[in-house]
């Protein structure tokens, strides 16, 4: 095939070549090249293009990942440790994991088209808190350590300025993964972290809490009843980590003492893809909810009385708490969430009982027939996994004939041999395994697989009370009906298969098709992220090549792929410049110097990271003030640890004076962390290294087109300078930096979700240094051409020194606030009639919207865009000249459902035609919102994040 007859940039850019000569010639230019050197300071622009190969077809990229899958072997893995085979229904791979409806939304903030992701994440919710036994659950975190490290957090919160309760025991038993992301976040948190078995806790008043696991981590299921009683006593808090299948068989944590429960929802129907993404939870009890991190999915009502899903006390999280945020978790990972959600709906209670019930047998019958050998097995009471007492020279015998066989256990340094089954386990499978013990150890096999006594467990670990009673777990078991109620659900929501998100700072451009097929194949999807690096060539030279082209892009010179999403590379980013002045000896440096434009995220990272926070201010050109940043370096000088610049900033413009800023930085001994939220208008025209930064993170979920997933997955890695590079994180199971620097784990998987990598991989193959260059400039004519369209019907904030704004802009509202009443929520909701979901609502600035097009929205998308914006300036219009009723108008009553528009009863001063199509091209195009506008004020005021029952429904009709 010819490459210049199937170039991917010109599929991924959706300005045609016409269309952009168009374009230009609004903003006042006749090239693209032209164009970018005015509006990209030119102290900045890299001198040369990126050093990137060239760039591949669709089929080439097919066919190199499929070279690279073939690489990887797949093992029979038991090694457990949370991460479990499971099979993924196919009508939920089909019709969720695998559908752009599902994958391409965004965080669900404007709940009235986001109805179906907002129900599913609910169920998720209903699902975990039914499972363990407490009242409440979030919407997902990003792994299991994570979950058990914001746990600790949690109690640290609750304790409030109770100060002298600074210690937490774990139980040595936990997985060693979750132990060393625990220890990086108590360690910058300053909390003492006691690590012994459970049975030696020394509780007293400086107790914080405990952490244990549920089956624990060698497989015991262990009596914590006594453990929560005491904790309680001391003033501390118990967070047990626990396994959702298992406790479809045991009694929940929540009926035995626990405050605090998290997890994996891993094994129902997420594939393992060599670490993730998958989704985490973390439940507690009602009264903590204002501690709890992460999204949680209400009930509220809507402008008609009828129930409605929202996101519920969002004033608890980062973009709006910043530094006084329970958490920086801000994308978590809701796609995986919704297939968990889904998996339980599809099977049930009686579905999951059984699944459960089949892994217990295999794994007795497995433990029975071991011991019939003269195998000791330490476990009295286990559910998946055996703990089996050998010497070295017999493990390393049973390591031989495992790999013989092709398949891998869980090695421990004493000897002995942990081995999980699973979903998947077979009977086959099973007497391969006892095959490997009788081969490795000479022990005669001659009686076959032995029948295990009992399978049920005794009082008080058999689970007693119901799970999962709810009717959307009793109603779709049938793939038909569950086909159905998927796209019943995707229905609700508008995503990227309907229209442009132009949501500012968040970069929803196009997640193509080819860059998605990988994931599901089972080369990739199917690896534990524990198995022996030989096993997994393909990945490891493909996590190569992308570290290696991010940080050529970047101009920096290390990369790690360990965080899981923008706000943990953040957090990640600032534990490493912290190693930096600790290794310098440096310890007084603790201050962050942060924009007051800045995302929420970024203090709430340097919070969690163990910096104090002092906020620069802006400028009335949205710039950084740079008289009042003199006035903090002379003030604080040598206590500055870093800077956390976002560039372009999130005004939406090119400061012409970031090098400058960066610079002085620098001069008092700071370092400059970039925050990467809005690298697309960077990739091959600047990099963070030319402008000075020492530390960035990349959203591979904005500019290096992995999905949002309506909340998540994401990735964010981090780049450095190679002074940071030996503080890099690493891994307790598999390494991923030697160097005795590092500052420890920060997700649970050596490479955070490793199997979305291949997504970043793939968009950088296909576009090489030209097409990438390419992408930046559209994305950045895309937002000026708006600007052009837009400014005289709108005020625009902030532009940069050019006369330009950069890839996004901030449309002024208030005005028309004190003239109309109208403000920004209103025109929000007035998008949605013209088939539109808003762009940013009040922020950075209150009451304005921040618009982001990106390259890969056609001329004819982005006119659309400006005709809904126009004829809702022209709405406001009717309203101040008198022609329109001021709190009885479209904008206020905005979304106008279909309910509503074919009522029986039409009592508004306007017609139902200009209600839901007030332009031509919307007839054709129309997406209805599922409810009206929603009430926010009675969800945070009326508490209810489980699935409400169907009366509730029934009585609002």
């Amino acid at each position: 095939m010819n490459p210049s007859c199937d170039r991917f940039a010109q599929r991924h850019i959706g300005p045609r070549t016409a269309d952009i000569e168009r374009m230009l010639a609004s903003v006042g230019f006749s090239s693209l090249d032209e164009f970018s050197a005015a509006v990209v300071p030119a102290d900045i622009q890299l001198p040369k293009d990126l050093d990137l190969p060239a760039p591949m077809t669709e089929v080439e990229v097919l066919e190199r990942l499929r070279a690279l899958a073939a690489q990887n072997r797949r093992y029979r893995s038991y090694i457990g440790m949370g991460y479990y085979g499971t099979i993924t229904p196919a009508v939920i791979q089909r019709n969720m994991l695998e559908n752009p409806g599902w994958y391409t939304p965004y965080t669900p903030y404007q709940a009235e088209i986001a109805q179906g992701r907002l129900e599913a994440l609910l169920t998720f919710q209903t699902m975990v808190s039914d499972l363990v036994g407490m009242e409440i659950s979030n919407a997902s975190l990003l792994d299991e350590g994570t979950a058990i490290a914001e746990a600790m957090h949690m109690m640290f919160s609750v304790a409030g300025s109770d100060s002298t309760r600074n210690i937490l025991y774990a139980d040595s038993s936990l997985f060693p993964q979750s132990l060393a992301v625990l220890s990086t976040r108590c360690s910058a948190l300053g909390v003492e972290l006691r690590i012994a078995p459970w049975q030696s806790w020394r509780l007293d008043e400086h107790t914080l809490g405990g952490v244990v696991q549920y089956p624990n981590g060698v497989g015991a299921i262990e009596d914590y009843r006594e453990l929560a009683d005491q904790l309680h006593a001391a003033g501390g808090l118990l967070c047990v980590a626990t396994d959702l299948l298992a406790l479809c068989l045991l009694e929940p944590p929540g009926a035995w003492g626990a405050d605090i429960v998290v997890g994996s929802a891993q094994r129902f129907g997420v594939p393992l893809g060599y670490g993730g993404p998958h989704a985490a939870f973390l439940a507690s009890q009602q009264r903590y909810i204002r501690y709890m991190p992460g999204r949680i999915i209400g009930v509220s009502v809507d402008a008609e009385g009828r129930p409605a899903y929202r996101m519920t006390l969002q004033t608890r999280e980062q973009h709006i708490k910043r530094d006084k945020a329970t958490s920086n978790i801000c994308t978590a990972q809701a796609l995986l969430a919704n297939v968990a959600a889904m998996y339980a709906v599809y099977h049930g209670p009686e579905g999951l009982r059984c699944i459960a019930e089949r892994v217990h047998r295999l794994t007795a019958r497995l433990n029975a027939t071991l011991r019939s050998m003269g195998i000791e097995q330490k476990n009295q009471l286990f559910f998946d996994t055996l703990y089996l007492h050998l010497s070295r020279q017999q493990q390393e015998a049973v390591h031989h004939a495992a790999l013989a066989r092709q398949i891998n256990f869980r090695y421990f340094s004493d000897g002995a041999i942990g081995i999980s089954l699973d979903e998947t386990t077979t009977d086959r499978d099973v007497a391969d395994i006892v095959a490997v013990f009788a081969d490795a150890l000479g022990v005669s096999r001659s009686n076959g697989m032995v029948t295990a006594d009992e399978t049920t467990f005794p009082a008080p670990f058999a689970r007693t009370r119901p799970y999962l009673q709810h009717p959307v777990f009793n109603s779709y078991h049938s793939e038909t009906e569950m086909m159905r109620y998927l796209k019943r659900l995707e229905n609700k929501d508008l995503s990227l298969v309907h229209s442009m998100i132009p949501l500012g700072s968040c970069t929803m451009k196009l997640n193509a098709a080819v860059e998605m097929m990988a994931i599901t194949w089972p080369e990739f999807n199917q690896l534990h992220p524990f198995i022996p690096l030989d096993q997994a060539d393909g990945y490891r030279e493909l996590i190569a090549e992308l570290e290696r082209d991010l940080a050529t892009i970047t101009g920096l010179d290390a990369v790690s792929l360990q965080p899981n999403s923008g706000a943990q590379g953040e957090y990640t980013g600032l534990l490493v410049i912290s190693a930096y002045h600790r290794s310098r000896g440096e310890h007084h440096r603790r201050i962050a110097l942060i924009p007051a434009s800045a995302h929420g995220t970024n203090p709430a990272s340097a919070v969690m990271a163990g910096f104090r926070v002092v906020v620069v201010a802006s400028d009335e050109r949205g710039y950084i003030d740079l008289q009042d940043l003199e006035r903090k370096l002379s003030e604080y000088g040598d206590q500055i640890a870093c800077l956390m610049v976002t560039y372009p900033s999130t005004h939406g413009v090119f400061e012409e004076h970031i090098r400058t800023i960066c610079q002085r930085i620098h001069d008092v001994g700071g370092l400059v962390y970039m925050d990467g939220a809005n690298l697309n208008a960077q990739v091959g025209l600047t990099s963070p290294g030319v402008i000075g930064a020492d530390v960035c993170h990349i959203n591979l979920h904005k500019t290096f087109c992995i999905p949002h997933g309506g909340g998540g997955p994401g990735m964010g890695p981090i780049a450095v300078r190679k002074e940071l590079a030996p503080f890099l994180p690493t891994h307790p199971v598999i390494p991923s930096n030697d160097h005795h620097q590092s500052i420890g784990t920060v997700a649970s998987a050596p490479w955070g979700s490793a199997s979305i990598l291949l997504i970043s991989w793939a968009y950088i193959r296909l576009m090489g240094a030209e097409g990438l260059r390419r992408a930046s400039q559209v994305a950045l004519l895309a937002a000026n051409y708006l600007k052009v369209r837009l400014q005289d019907a709108y005020p625009i904030l902030y532009v940069g020194e050019s006369g330009f704004v950069a890839h996004e802009m901030i449309v002024d509202l208030r005005p028309f606030r004190q003239r109309t009443g109208v403000d920004a929520e209103d025109v929000a909701k007035r998008l949605m009639d013209y088939g539109f979901h808003a762009p940013t609502v009040s922020f950075p600035v209150p009451g304005t919207l921040m618009i982001e097009p990106t390259e890969s929205e056609s001329l004819e998308e982005l006119d659309r865009f400006c005709q809904a914006m126009l004829s809702i300036r022209a709405e406001i219009d009717e309203i101040e000249q008198g022609h329109a009723n001021r709190t009885d108008n479209v904008l206020k009553n905005a979304p106008h459902t279909q309910r509503m528009v074919t009522s029986d009863e039409w009592s508004h001063p306007y017609s139902r035609q200009k209600a839901a199509f007030p332009l031509p091209f919307v007839a054709e195009r129309k997406f209805w919102p599922s409810v009206a506008r929603i009430n926010n004020t009675y969800g945070d005021r009326n508490i209810m994040c489980v699935c409400p029952p169907t009366a509730a429904y029934a009585e609002a009709k």
